[in-house]
């Protein structure tokens, strides 16, 4: 058995089929001689269990093949695990999904596969932090899931399953993330929202709501995954025009300056609502729309390989 497992995420992109991914994937670990073994995860619901059953095969270092979703079953699995064996785990990226803000971050990217092999060989870790929102179910059930990017509520979460239609076709992520922003304007949905963050408790009629311990998909774009912080972005009900102002700073990188938006930073939020919220998790929509939810971060709990570079020399 070899120290490393793969666990491929096949997904459909423009031009590019599941296999002719896969071999240029191959193609690059045999030219850095990477010995591994590959599993298939034939389905998104599988990752979790596959991670599970690969930890417990004995495997020291996992590397997802996929994107953001993929990425968030493995925390999810990991942070499940009793903190010993975690710690014993390294966790890598080979993005390959519709969405892979996370590996961007780290400036790995879906086109760039020889850069993600060569972080897995020369096998750089950096502790990141691991979000959590806490909610409970309509049975009253406490229900919590765990994220390394971004939790979205609001109108942004209820049409994440179009930004990942468009993000099939937008081999962008900034450009696939305006359309949808974009699109908002045609969605003119608010949600009553009451939030409780650091000595402050806000009620505000909002559009769409974000918090991200990474990028967030360029809602958070100062958040850093090994502060032990949470950035939110709140976005206000907004004017057309003022709106579109918001696009416009999104645009040129300075979301924050929109004077309808509401930027924070704190360890935890809780959030109140007087309708249920669309919401998702590194762009995994939950099945439950809920009303209440706390979300908090614990430091510093996930190996996580990164590329070598400017960013991650800073962050050492």
């Amino acid at each position: 058995m070899n120290e490393i497992c793969i666990i491929y995420c096949p997904t459909h992109k423009a031009f590019t089929s599941p296999k002719k991914r896969w071999m240029k994937i191959a193609d690059a670990l045999a030219a850095h001689n990477v010995s591994y073994d590959v599993i298939y995860s034939e389905e998104r619901q599988s990752v979790e269990k596959l991670v599970t059953k690969a930890v417990n095969d004995g495997y020291k270092t996992l590397v997802i093949a996929g994107g953001d979703s993929a990425l968030n079953d493995a925390v999810n699995s990991l942070m499940r695990m009793e903190i010993h064996q975690r710690d014993n785990v390294m966790l890598g990226v080979i993005p390959n999904g519709i969405m892979n803000d996370f590996a961007a971050y780290w400036g790995l990217t879906y086109n760039n596969v020889e850069k993600s092999i060569r972080s897995i060989v020369e096998r750089r870790i950096r502790r990141v932090d691991a979000g959590c929102l806490r909610y409970k179910n309509k049975e009253g059930e406490k229900k919590q899931r765990y994220f390394i990017d971004c939790v979205n509520v609001g109108l942004l979460a209820s049409i994440q399953g179009l930004k990942q239609k468009t993000r099939r076709v937008l081999w962008s992520r900034k450009v696939s993330f305006t359309v949808s922003l974009l699109l908002t304007i045609f969605h003119r949905l608010t949600f009553k929202m009451r939030y409780k963050i650091n000595e402050t408790d806000e009620t505000h009629r909002v559009t769409t709501l974000c918090i991200g311990s990474a990028w967030g998909y360029g809602q958070t774009p100062n958040a850093t995954p090994y502060s032990g912080m949470l950035d939110v972005t709140v976005v206000r009900s907004t004017l057309l025009m003022q709106h579109i102002e918001a696009i416009f700073f999104f645009l040129i990188g300075r979301l924050l300056n929109s004077k309808r938006i509401l930027p924070y930073r704190t360890r935890s939020i809780r959030i109140l609502s007087d309708k249920r919220l669309p919401v998702t998790v590194d762009g995994h929509p939950l099945k439950e729309q809920i009303r209440t939810m706390t979300v908090d971060i614990e430091p510093e709990v996930i190996n996580f390989i990164i590329e070598e570079s400017e960013k991650s020399k800073k962050s050492q």
